[in-house]
């Protein structure tokens, strides 16, 4: 059987966005390929409605009016399963990325149960290396070397046509992904715990993290194996305490 994206289950989320106007294009966008969720980081520059609402028409003005509003990325991606971030930066630092084509692909089966997010920095720089952490796949739009620069509702464009056409034959039931939330209180207690067993340079403790990070982004983790990871986590801490196994389950 042909699966196809679970549109219902994606949200596209703006991060600090510079222009009312093109949040408006971008509703219009995902309401053209079917998405109708739209969760919005303000940043210094204020959204007006009526010009967010101008670029939406009347066609998507009812994305604009629901819009989820949060303080920050976390606060954002917190509910969701699993988070494509979009960069036109690339290296090592940034780990691997895919085309909006190869990441379509991928996660059509990642969607049938899991809530999804499609991250986009500001226009004029993009996402912060803090918000790429919190993403578990990055995409990269190719495009001529002598301009590489998209408008921001080009590029949310281009990601959602992909996933509106994308189909995959189905496999077998996938479980829950963890979400956002979970996935960065197990880093926060593997942070802890190697920090206390000396494996972290206190100086510069996210090297390591960022490779574990992009390790456990790559593999995706269910929700079940965070609570087993984090249990892990508390017995070692408690064994590196007090030097002995504790009684006990």
């Amino acid at each position: 059987m042909e699966l196809s994206v679970e549109k219902k289950n994606i949200a596209i989320v703006l991060c600090r966005p510079k222009y009312p106007g093109n949040v408006g294009s971008v509703a219009r966008c995902a309401k053209n390929m079917g998405i109708s969720r739209l969760v919005v980081v303000p940043g210094e520059e204020p959204l007006e409605e009526e010009a967010m609402k101008t670029m939406s028409t009347h066609f998507a003005a009812d994305l604009v009016d629901n819009i989820r509003w949060a303080e920050s990325a976390a606060e954002a991606l917190a509910p969701f399963s699993f988070v494509v971030g979009t960069t036109a930066r690339t290296g090592s630092a940034r780990g691997p990325v895919l085309t909006p084509r190869a990441m379509a692909e991928r996660v059509v089966e990642i969607s049938q149960k899991n809530e999804m997010a499609l991250l986009f920095g500001p226009e004029d720089t993009g996402l912060s290396n803090d918000e790429v952490r919190l993403c578990q796949m990055l995409v990269t739009i190719p495009s001529s070397p002598r301009y590489r620069s998209l408008n921001l509702s080009h590029a949310v464009m281009i990601l959602c046509y992909e996933l509106f056409v994308a189909q995959r034959q189905a496999t077998a039931f996938t479980p829950r992904l963890a979400s956002v939330a979970e996935m960065e209180g197990m880093y926060d207690a593997m942070e802890k715990l190697l920090s206390k067993i000396g494996f972290l340079n206190p100086q510069n403790p996210e090297y390591w993290m960022a490779h574990l990070r992009r390790f456990f982004g790559r593999t995706g983790v269910y929700a079940k194996e965070v609570k087993i990871f984090r249990g892990i986590c508390r017995q070692l801490d408690w064994y590196a305490e007090h030097g002995r196994k504790r009684d006990g389950p």
